[in-house]
């Protein structure tokens, strides 16, 4: 089956076509980004409600209830159940979508599980690309369901327009509710299995934290809603919350959009980059010998990186002048024409070996006044045979290792072949006027 003609499937709701798309999303096939393309045009009109939180909270039970109060008021849904990746089979394990049963028959609902696939923060990589089948689909809810989550793992903050956080009671001692990470991306709090002794302290500990939170006022407050999946008792008011909540958080909606579209940008980026220096940049052994190389303290990891990185984007290197070096006998006439001519300030002086050091402060450069201390300095005999003025250029580079390697591969004399430390607690290395015209160059990295 071709990309267009899937697509058109997949805007007709077709559920095998969603299963296909989804499959090759989920095996990142070379087709599914062509299939991205031509999907994304009908996309944007459906409602993300990411519900998360810790295992056995009962996630699973209460997203059931939830797809039946939404087809109730005649809303297609679909379900996107992310589950812990089999140990066996590599696929997903199916508790969740095993609890969604009483929906496999009904045509307006669409429940498929995910993988996590070894990746990290409650969701497998390529969910947020599903989730954007499903809206293309025309269903008006997509729900994602997390893998049962720690306090770190929140990339659903990322993905869905609301986040439900489900807790229960009995999980674990007042603190836990108070600690960071998960506990801060809920736009709506559940604590779920109400009947269980614990429930009231549970919310009002959730409560006791919102009260100390310094949202800015008329900002959303996230309700505490208590509920008792098996039973369906509260869930109406989880759906009465999510309304109200999709009302109220019209520019908080809009921001977040802006925000997971630059993740998502940054993410693709990423991948699609390692992928292209794995595949096309290095040999097939190059990644496992940096890896040696790192681990061995042979190179450090920085410095392998600008290695790979120079070699994918030749000339990437800004480079831009830290400061001209000026040989002068004495450098106090020189302060002083600086501020009377131009207002420019000087530094107090700095002796480094034979040489002192001052620095005229000049904006996003400085000038490098350089004045011999002894006959024998190297500025001492500069002046004895060019007189006072420019001695060097300094020019600022990122990463002076990277630079220097490169320069030495291409034949360069270097008066420096590692960087020392200069006056400032700079990285510094000079290349020889051999090479640069007659001109001494100072390579700099703060």
């Amino acid at each position: 089956m071709t990309s267009p003609d899937l697509a058109q499937r997949v805007v007709a709701r077709d559920p095998r076509a969603v299963a296909r798309a989804i499959t090759l999303i989920e095996n990142e096939s070379p087709e599914a980004v062509d299939l991205i393309r031509r999907l994304y045009p009908n996309t944007g009109r459906a409602y993300v409600v990411g519900v998360t939180g810790p295992p056995g909270a009962g996630k699973s039970t209460l997203v059931d209830r939830l797809i039946g109060e939404f087809r109730a008021a005649g809303r297609a849904v679909g379900v996107l159940a992310v589950d812990p990746t089999s140990p066996f089979s590599g696929g997903a394990i199916l508790g969740d979508r095993v609890r969604m049963q009483t929906h496999a028959e009904d045509a307006g609902v669409f429940i498929r599980s995910m993988a996590t696939r070894g990746h990290l923060g409650g969701l497998a990589r390529t969910t947020a690309d599903a989730a954007m089948v499903l809206d293309a689909a025309g269903y008006d809810i997509v729900i994602i369901e997390t893998v049962g989550v720690g306090q770190d793992e929140i990339d659903i903050v990322r993905t869905a327009d609301v986040a439900l956080v489900v807790l229960v009671p009995g999980a674990g001692d007042d603190v836990q509710a108070l600690k960071a990470g998960i506990m801060e991306i809920a736009d709506i709090f559940v604590v779920n299995k109400a009947d269980r002794d614990g429930a009231d302290r549970a919310a009002a500990t959730i409560d006791a934290m919102l009260a100390l939170d310094d949202r800015p006022a008329g900002a959303w407050k996230p309700p505490v809603i208590r509920t008792e999946a098996t039973s369906g008792r509260g869930v109406p008011d989880v759906i009465a919350a999510l309304a109200q909540f999709r009302q109220a958080a019209d520019v908080l909606a809009a921001s977040r959009r802006e925000e997971r579209a630059a993740w998502r940008l940054r993410e693709i980026l990423g991948r699609q980059f390692v992928r292209h220096v794995e595949e096309q940049l290095l040999g097939p052994d190059e990644f496992t010998a940096a890896f040696g190389a790192i681990a061995r303290r042979e190179v450090d990891p920085y410095t392998a990186a600008a290695s790979i990185l120079e070699r994918a984007m030749p000339g990437r290197r800004r480079f831009s002048i830290d400061h001209v070096g000026v040989a002068v006998a004495d450098a106090a006439g020189y302060v002083a024409m600086f501020r009377d001519l131009f207002g420019l300030t000087t530094d107090e002086p700095s002796d480094v070996g034979v040489h002192r050091i001052r620095f005229v402060q000049t904006g996003e450069s400085t000038i490098e006044l350089v004045e011999p201390l002894s006959s024998d300095a190297p500025i001492a005999k500069f002046l004895a045979k060019h007189g006072p003025g420019l001695h060097h250029i300094c020019l600022f580079v990122p990463d002076l290792d990277a630079v220097l390697a490169d320069l030495k591969s291409r034949g360069v004399a270097l008066i420096d072949d590692t960087p020392r430390q200069s006056a400032h607690a700079a990285r510094i290395a000079f290349i020889h006027p051999s090479s640069a015209n007659g001109l001494l160059i100072e390579l700099k990295q703060r």
